[in-house]
């Protein structure tokens, strides 16, 4: 007997939620990868210089979780076209972030969703990304 994964659509209203909580070594590649060194991602000093508890989390890399939401709801046969965030407050190293991405519409397998990220009961951002098939351009 052989099994298939079949992708099965998701209805709108259907989420998914991954958590993780964002380190210094994560945090050490991501500055690798973005080239970033600014004072707040990198330096302890100036993070708590600037009101901080640690250092800040890249937003970039804390919005990146939304993308396994995106990814374990849409399937692998679709890309992000559209995707934005606001930002409520920093994030600090050590913080064990809640992304949740909800699908609010499907329009001819073209994926809305609306996205967020939480910190213990917080709202630390907010906002949507649309998903299409990945050889649509």
């Amino acid at each position: 007997m052989t099994i298939k994964n079949q992708f099965v659509a998701p209805s709108v209203g259907d989420s998914v939620t991954f958590r993780k909580t964002m380190t210094v070594a994560e945090q050490a590649m991501f500055t690798g990868i973005s080239g970033n060194l600014g004072g707040l991602y990198v330096d302890r000093g100036k993070a708590k210089a600037a009101g901080l508890a640690d250092i800040s989390v890249f937003e970039l890399a804390a919005a990146s979780l939304l993308t396994t939401c995106l990814s374990r709801l849409a399937g692998s046969g679709h890309r992000i076209a559209s995707y934005g965030l606001d930002f409520e407050k920093a994030i600090t190293v050590g913080t064990t972030v809640e992304a949740v991405a909800t699908l609010v519409s499907n329009e001819g397998g073209s994926f809305a969703f609306k996205l967020a990220l939480n910190a213990d009961g917080a709202a630390l951002a907010s906002g949507e990304a649309r998903l299409v098939p990945a050889g649509e351009s």
